[in-house]
């Protein structure tokens, strides 16, 4: 199976984990960390309203996954996929536990630090730069957020 095909089916399984935080009225994010051989170590979706905690965005949800899982938290060879572009908290985070690669969905104009807004995680200050590909599965991510969103305003478009 190509890197692509590994990619488009952990976005499918980061999408399910969006769609199961919808159930905690949290904002539809999902996450998963894949390790060389393509095998899901974490999975993650926003639970910040679940938990009242502002540090539960899906990619540090299955960062944390992934490194009990592995037993460390250095994530050498991993890759994480996630539906929307990660905030600059998320891309922190990402460096810091030395992901090979992300993967995401759709952009985060607003938020996003791995090319819209900033680009934190290929910044050349810092001691990591993982490989970025975007674009993976984006109209539906984008879809999942801006139905979302729309209900949220209370609207129907």
């Amino acid at each position: 199976m190509s890197a692509k095909a590994v990619w488009v089916e952990a976005m499918r399984d980061a999408l399910e984990e969006a769609r199961a935080a919808l159930s905690t009225s949290d904002v539809p994010v999902g996450a998963v960390v894949l390790d060389a051989s393509g095998k899901i170590l974490g999975r993650g979706r926003n639970e910040r309203e679940a938990y009242d905690d502002p540090t539960a965005h899906a990619e540090v949800v299955a960062l944390r996954e992934a490194a009990r899982v592995r037993g460390e938290w250095r994530l050498d060879g991993c890759t994480l996929v996630v539906t929307l572009e990660p905030c600059a908290m998320c891309a922190g985070a990402i460096v810091l536990s030395r992901i090979e690669r992300l993967v995401f969905g759709a952009f985060d104009e607003k938020a996003g630090a791995a090319g819209s807004l900033w680009d934190l995680v290929r910044d050349r200050r810092l001691n990591h730069r993982p490989e970025v590909v975007s674009g993976v599965l984006a109209e539906e991510s984008a879809a999942l957020l801006h139905d979302f969103f729309d209900h949220q305003r209370g609207g129907s478009s």
